[in-house]
Protein backbone atom coordinates (compact mmCIF):
# COMPACT_ATOMS: atom_id res chain seq x y z
CA UNK A 1 0.00 0.00 0.00
CA UNK A 2 1.01 3.60 -0.46
CA UNK A 3 0.09 6.93 1.10
CA UNK A 4 -0.50 8.52 -2.32
CA UNK A 5 -2.49 7.65 -5.41
CA UNK A 6 -2.64 9.20 -8.86
CA UNK A 7 -6.15 9.98 -10.11
CA UNK A 8 -7.49 11.72 -13.21
CA UNK A 9 -7.79 14.95 -11.12
CA UNK A 10 -4.28 14.82 -9.64
CA UNK A 11 -2.66 13.09 -6.67
CA UNK A 12 -4.45 12.06 -3.48
CA UNK A 13 -2.32 12.12 -0.32
CA UNK A 14 -3.27 10.32 2.89
CA UNK A 15 -1.81 12.28 5.79
CA UNK A 16 -1.54 11.78 9.55
CA UNK A 17 -1.14 15.25 11.04
CA UNK A 18 0.56 16.09 14.34
CA UNK A 19 -0.46 19.64 15.33
CA UNK A 20 1.27 21.72 18.03
CA UNK A 21 4.60 20.02 17.29
CA UNK A 22 7.93 21.50 18.29
CA UNK A 23 9.35 21.02 14.80
CA UNK A 24 7.51 21.23 11.50
CA UNK A 25 8.14 18.87 8.64
CA UNK A 26 7.54 15.60 6.91
CA UNK A 27 8.48 12.92 9.42
CA UNK A 28 7.93 9.47 7.93
CA UNK A 29 5.41 7.05 6.50
CA UNK A 30 3.06 5.90 9.27
CA UNK A 31 1.22 2.57 9.04
CA UNK A 32 -1.89 2.22 11.21
CA UNK A 33 -3.23 -0.97 12.81
CA UNK A 34 -5.27 -1.73 9.66
CA UNK A 35 -2.19 -1.57 7.44
CA UNK A 36 -3.11 1.78 5.87
CA UNK A 37 -0.14 4.03 5.08
CA UNK A 38 -0.14 7.76 5.80
CA UNK A 39 2.49 10.44 5.33
CA UNK A 40 3.16 11.67 8.87
CA UNK A 41 3.56 15.45 9.02
CA UNK A 42 4.07 17.76 12.00
CA UNK A 43 3.07 21.44 12.16
CA UNK A 44 3.48 24.06 14.90
CA UNK A 45 -0.08 25.39 14.56
CA UNK A 46 -2.79 24.30 16.99
CA UNK A 47 -5.85 22.37 15.76
CA UNK A 48 -8.12 25.39 16.26
CA UNK A 49 -10.15 27.25 13.62
CA UNK A 50 -8.44 25.39 10.76
CA UNK A 51 -4.99 26.75 11.65
CA UNK A 52 -3.33 23.31 11.54
CA UNK A 53 -4.92 22.56 8.15
CA UNK A 54 -3.68 25.87 6.73
CA UNK A 55 -0.20 25.21 8.13
CA UNK A 56 -0.25 21.74 6.58
CA UNK A 57 -1.11 23.07 3.13
CA UNK A 58 1.51 25.83 3.42
CA UNK A 59 4.15 23.27 4.41
CA UNK A 60 3.27 20.92 1.53
CA UNK A 61 3.18 23.79 -0.98
CA UNK A 62 6.63 24.93 0.09
CA UNK A 63 8.10 21.42 0.24
CA UNK A 64 6.86 20.40 -3.22
CA UNK A 65 7.04 23.89 -4.80
CA UNK A 66 3.37 23.87 -5.77
CA UNK A 67 0.87 26.73 -5.42
CA UNK A 68 -1.33 26.52 -2.30
CA UNK A 69 -4.38 26.96 -4.51
CA UNK A 70 -3.78 23.49 -5.99
CA UNK A 71 -4.31 21.77 -2.61
CA UNK A 72 -7.82 20.69 -1.65
CA UNK A 73 -8.74 19.08 1.68
CA UNK A 74 -10.98 16.19 0.64
CA UNK A 75 -11.58 14.62 4.05
CA UNK A 76 -10.49 14.94 7.67
CA UNK A 77 -11.31 18.59 8.36
CA UNK A 78 -11.24 17.99 12.14
CA UNK A 79 -9.43 14.64 12.25
CA UNK A 80 -5.72 13.80 12.46
CA UNK A 81 -5.99 11.63 9.35
CA UNK A 82 -6.65 13.65 6.22
CA UNK A 83 -6.92 13.17 2.49
CA UNK A 84 -5.60 15.98 0.34
CA UNK A 85 -5.92 16.31 -3.42
CA UNK A 86 -3.14 18.05 -5.30
CA UNK A 87 -4.99 19.08 -8.43
CA UNK A 88 -3.52 18.98 -11.92
CA UNK A 89 -1.43 16.45 -13.76
CA UNK A 90 1.31 18.65 -15.24
CA UNK A 91 4.01 17.73 -12.71
CA UNK A 92 2.84 14.29 -11.56
CA UNK A 93 6.06 12.51 -12.52
CA UNK A 94 8.26 14.89 -10.50
CA UNK A 95 5.86 14.90 -7.55
CA UNK A 96 5.68 11.09 -7.52
CA UNK A 97 9.48 10.92 -7.39
CA UNK A 98 9.51 13.37 -4.45
CA UNK A 99 6.83 11.41 -2.59
CA UNK A 100 8.72 8.15 -3.08
CA UNK A 101 11.73 9.77 -1.35
CA UNK A 102 9.79 10.39 1.87
CA UNK A 103 11.37 8.60 4.84
CA UNK A 104 9.93 5.20 5.60
CA UNK A 105 8.92 4.07 9.06
CA UNK A 106 9.55 0.67 10.56
CA UNK A 107 5.89 0.13 11.46
CA UNK A 108 3.39 1.73 13.79
CA UNK A 109 4.41 4.77 15.76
Amino acid sequence: MSFFEQTNKGILLKIRLSPKARREGVESVYTDANGVDYLKIAVNAPPVDGKANKALIALLAKRFKIAKSRFELVSGLTDRTKTILITGNEDVKQLTMELNRCPKSSGEM
